[in-house]
């Protein structure tokens, strides 16, 4: 992929201006992703340093990069500790092989970074059984919700949110629920259904209670959602909020959700929508109403990548200033198929003003279970096996590299840059909190693609191969 190393030649300096790092051939790291159609052939391998040089070729297609034009503070790539992920790597892995994994998974220098994490409330599609934090019918009559329990969460779920944070104390947690307890719902199920009014102030204190538990064992929920997927879907079989309106989550929130917060003194943000690009019309409503959109509880959207144009995201943010965040995108597969789906979303959805880029579960068994209904084909950052011939062993898949290619070298707290659109190598610049500087690039294409990299009037020639991402970093002072 890369050329041969070009010799550093320093310049004697006296201070470290913007001249003096021009004058100098700034040097490079890089880290590449390749795939066939079978599978992993590189998975983040560091190549030969580059350089900053001459800017001599006129005909190479050119991407530059310029941190003086910033965009939006980045919160963090990652997954999902649902109910199945968190079992399977907390139960059925050695203490030893536990540690590994998420040292793997989440620590920035051992591993890839994971710095987001999305953690159900309940059982969503991959769990074991069906529940939520308060099945009891008893508390329809009492709002206080006098016998909700974080208990489930406490044999997998926390103790492992809480290693991850540890891993890497800048991760980002959100919490949200596939569907409230079924006791509050229309259908009188976890399953499709809606939020009957008169529980709407227990609906409320239940999510109040459950950052309330989170913080209590030391974990701050830094956003929420009032549900995952609204409507979704006619022929879901797993739980879910079918047939709630805008103007009802209108009302649930100013007039349940925002007292509850404020009384509670929580400084956890609601997301709104958790939901694909083409649902924006259950979002503009709520969006277009000042006493939410401006409400000091509201963070921005939550977006999930399986319909609709990304661009929707630099719609409403243009329109009302919204922050926008990409909460679930799950794999289907492995190899360049997986690679380019990964490569693809990450990029445009960073280019149209997204703070994070989630994929669905952490883990999955060898069957990509366990599931209770819902996908029983979603993939994970890494396959567990438990009842094959490679019981006991953990598989990085294909999308734990795509996700590293990000999260490894993007710190939380990192601006979007310029850099130039390319129809053939998509990409994506940063700036970290160090001054580090990263851009992430992808070969749209099906063949090899010669580009340089312009910076500060210098430039960086390289061969990007076919199914391959990479990510350059360099340090702005030339250090």
């Amino acid at each position: 992929m890369c050329l041969p190393k070009t010799p550093l030649t320093w310049v004697a300096v006296v201070c470290f201006s913007a001249v003096a790092v021009q004058a100098q051939q700034v040097p490079v790291r890089s880290w590449i992703t390749t795939t066939d159609e079978h599978g992993l052939v590189a998975g983040l391998e560091e190549q030969p340093d580059l350089a900053f040089g001459s800017n001599t070729e006129d005909s190479v297609p050119a991407i530059r990069v310029d941190e003086k034009v910033t965009y939006q503070r980045m919160e963090g790539g990652g997954a999902a500790f649902t109910d199945g992920a968190a079992w399977l790597i907390n139960q059925k892995l050695s203490p030893v092989q536990r540690d590994e994994v998420m040292k793997r998974l989440f620590d920035p220098v051992a591993g890839i970074g994971v710095s987001f994490l999305r953690n159900p409330v309940g059982s969503s599609d991959l769990t074991r059984e069906w529940y939520t934090l308060d099945d009891n019918e008893a508390d329809r009559d009492d709002p206080s919700l006098p016998h909700f329990s974080i208990d489930h969460d406490l044999a997998d779920i926390i103790p492992l949110t809480l290693q991850a944070r540890k891993l890497n104390p800048k991760l980002t947690l959100m919490i949200n629920a596939w569907s409230p307890p079924a006791w509050m719902k229309s259908s009188g199920s976890l399953v499709a259904g809606d939020v009957l009014p008169q529980y709407y102030a227990h609906h409320a204190n239940y999510f109040v209670k459950t950052i309330q538990a989170y913080e209590a064992h030391g974990l701050h929920v830094n956003y929420i959602t009032l549900n995952n997927e609204p409507t979704c879907c006619q022929d879901v079989n797993y739980p879910s909020l079918r047939t709630i309106t805008s103007a009802e989550m209108a009302t649930m929130l100013k007039d349940y959700w925002f007292p509850a917060f404020e009384k509670n003194h929580l400084t956890t943000k609601i997301l709104l929508l958790d939901f694909n690009w083409s649902a924006a019309n259950l979002v503009e409503p709520l969006l277009a109403d000042p006493a939410i959109r401006n409400s000091p509880f509201v963070g921005g959207v939550a977006w999930h990548g399986y319909s609709g144009p990304p661009a929707i995201q630099s719609e409403l943010h243009d329109r009302y200033g919204a922050e926008m965040f990409m909460t679930e995108r799950s794999g289907f597969g492995e190899g360049s198929k997986q690679e380019k789906q990964d490569m693809r979303d990450m990029v445009h959805v960073f280019r149209n003003w997204g703070k994070s880029f989630v994929k669905w579960p952490v883990a999955t068994d060898e069957n990509l279970g366990p599931h209770r209904g819902g996908c029983a084909v979603c993939t994970g950052l890494v396959m567990v096996h438990t009842d094959d011939k490679e019981a006991g062993t953990v598989e990085y898949t294909t999308e734990y590299y795509t996700m590293g290619q990000f999260t490894k070298f993007v710190i939380n707290g990192a601006l979007r840059i310029q850099s130039d659109e390319n129809p053939q190598v998509l990409n994506v610049a940063f700036q970290n909190p160090d001054g580090s500087l990263v851009l992430i690039a992808y070969n749209d294409t099906a063949d090899p693609q010669r580009f340089k990299i312009v910076w500060r009037g210098q430039a960086l020639y390289d061969t990007l191969p076919v199914n391959t991402a990479v990510t350059f970093e360099w340090r702005g002072d030339g250090r």
